[in-house]
Order: C-alpha cells, then structure tokens, then sequence
C-alpha cells in the first residue's frame, strides 16, 4: 500500500511531534517505536506504557438475536457472558482455519467486537454476510473511535485519580465498566496484550489526543512512557499470546496454535467445529511451539526448523525476550513427533544450523 493511502489514527500528530517512527500497519501509519523496543519494554514490565491501539477494527453489535448469532459464527460462548464481561473469541473458516482473533465485550446495551486491524475489512464482510434479518444491527466503527491502552504494574495507580467514577482495583480481568477518564466517557475494560495488569480506553476519536496528552504529562515522572508496536510485539510474544498472521491464520487453526481452551464443542453448532473435532481426533497435526535458542543468533519469521536432518516447520515470530534473561526466543509450527518439551532442534539462518530448545509456552508470567 502507497503511504498516501494510509490511513491515519485520530493520535497521528501526537506521534508525529514525539518524534515517534512509524511505519505502515494494518492499513494504517503507526509507532513502532518512540525512542527504544527495550526502553519501552521495561516499562510495561516494570512502570507502566501507553499504546495507541486505534487501528483495531471497532464494530458495534446491538439487538437481540446477537450473542445466538454469534455463538454460530466462534469457536467460544458469547450466550455465556456476563454483563461487562470480556471474552477472547475466534471465528474459523468450514476448514477450522483462523479467520481472526478477536475480543467481544458485553455492555450494558450492546456489544462490542473489537478485531485486528489488517482483517478490519474482511471481517466486517464476514459479519454482514451471515447477519440475520432481524435481531442484529451492526456498525462499523472502524477508524472513527480510539483505542488507549494503558499497560503495566502502575497502571491502576496512575489511571484511577482520572477516573473518578469507577473503582479500577476492584474492577475484575477481563471486565468492563462505563465512566469517565479525565472527564472523557469512555469503556474501560481491564484487558490488554502484553502480559500485564492494564486497562483499554475506548474513546470518540475526538477526545483521544487530550486523554492521550493528559496521561503522559501527569505520569511522566513516574515513568509512563509512549509505546510502539515494536514493544507490544515483543510483550505479547513472551506472554504467549498469538499474534494473528503468525500464529493463527486461515491455514493455521485454533488447536495447531494452542488455543483449545477457547473452543466450546458443547455448543450446537458453529463454523469450523466439524474440522476442528475431526483435526484433535487425527492428532497429526503440526504445531506451535515455543523455542529458546542457544545462542545468540535470532530466529526469525519463515526460517526452517529442522530435526535429525529433515525439515519439520518454520519459525512464525521471533525475538529477543528482555523478560526471559535476554535469550532469543521464538515459535515455531512444527511436525507433531518434534514439538515435545526439551527436544533440541536445529533453526536454519543463512545456510547454518543454531540449536533451539522446544519449551512450553508462555515465556513469561507475570509475578501475582
């Protein structure tokens, strides 16, 4: 995609004047970085961060035929949630392929679907092509509302003076409330991608920059920093999070990437379930496991992995892992007889072979 068709979040020129480098995303110019991966990533670990998640794709579902409906389309129970609950999601293609991971929120009149940017469109596709006639509304509002996320062990100290009407401590994971940041109206809910207590600020598009402002310089002195992309890739790496493109994609289903908790088979019927039941049955399936190398070199997307001289898979992410004794970590999706714990295999870089060590996944917990 040219530049001059990026699209922009409505915290670009907030970006802009950080000096932040950004780059093209999911359709849209955003940070990847302010000053440093690692300098933002010890943050998050250790203070707290600040991410512009504006991108996501942002659908409003209202009526009452949603959460039967959707239960129809996802691998997980939506009829089950609680008021202000939060819920991560997958829908499947008929092959039990990934069409997107995503997160549903029930609030106190409607939903909120919130899913990734780069499958923005496709997914909005999706949803009005198997909408019913009556019982569901459905809006996009992708592009036009904000997304903040404040992530990290501070977080509940640094954003409850700013939200005078809701107990963020008591507030469970994975929950929701309305209220007001800064005086701005807003979902809180307390989820995020990084492996660490945080909250997500759904916001109009219009109140994004002040909020954004108001964070950083009240917090600043005890550490708030900015934060790209590049950060949130490597957090949710060590936390074990899949990351959609490299862990789940349309050919890589719920299971090959470790997400069977998610899947709810006692429900009647919903896309995929057949060929993911079929798929656990065969227990022949490739994959993803975590892998930490024994050196220094990185493994990197797309390299092969290999074991007693055969090609068995390919590296999906890679990093450095700050949290992990600064060893370079990464997943792979690998062949069934090479992904038990403790099996060394080899990761092809540049014509030579750099011994790994299959390790359950996540990397990193984070201290209770």
């Amino acid at each position: 995609m040219a530049t001059d068709e990026l699209k922009r979040t409505a915290l670009y020129d907030d970006h802009a004047r950080a000096g932040a480098r950004l780059v093209p995303f999911g359709g849209f110019e955003m940070p990847v970085q302010y000053t440093s991966i690692l300098k933002e990533h010890d943050a998050v670990r250790h203070r707290a961060g600040l991410f512009d998640l504006s991108h996501m794709g942002q659908f409003w579902l209202t009526g009452g035929a949603v959460a039967q409906w959707a239960d129809t389309l996802t691998i997980n129970s939506v009829v089950t949630m609680k008021d202000w609950q939060a819920r991560y999601n997958i829908f499947c293609n008929d092959a039990g392929g990934a069409r997107d991971d995503t997160i549903f929120y029930s609030l106190d009149d409607r939903w909120l679907l919130v899913v990734n940017a780069s499958n923005a469109d496709k997914m909005w596709e999706h949803v009005n092509a198997f909408a019913p006639e009556y019982g569901v509304s459905l809006e996009n509002r992708h592009g036009k509302d904000a997304l903040i996320a404040i992530q990290g062990p501070l977080s509940v100290q640094m954003l409850q003076p700013h939200v005078p009407d809701v107990g963020l401590a008591a507030m469970r994971y994975y929950f929701s409330a309305r209220g007001t940041v800064n005086g701005v109206p807003a979902v809180i809910a307390r989820t995020g991608y990084t492996g660490e207590d945080g909250f997500e600020l759904f916001v109009a598009g219009d109140s994004a920059s002040q909020l954004w402002q108001v964070l950083l310089e009240a917090h600043a002195g005890e550490g708030l920093e900015p934060c790209g992309l590049g950060a949130r890739d490597v957090l949710r790496l060590e936390a074990g999070m899949p990351l959609y493109g490299h862990e789940l994609t349309e050919e890589i289903t719920p299971v090959q990437a470790g997400q069977l908790w998610a899947i709810k088979f006692n429900k009647e019927n919903f896309i995929g379930k057949e060929a993911l039941q079929a798929q656990i049955d065969r227990d022949d399936y490739p994959r993803i496991v975590g892998l930490v190398m024994h050196g220094r070199a990185p493994a990197r997307e797309g390299y092969p992995v290999m074991h007693h001289g055969r090609r068995v898979g390919e590296i999906r992410s890679g990093s450095i892992g700050p949290s992990v004794e600064n060893k370079n970590i990464a997943t792979a999706l690998v062949e069934r007889d090479s992904a038990h714990p403790n099996t060394t295999l080899g990761v092809e870089i540049r014509g030579a072979l750099h011994n790994a060590t299959v390790v359950p996944l996540p990397f990193y917990k984070r201290p209770k």
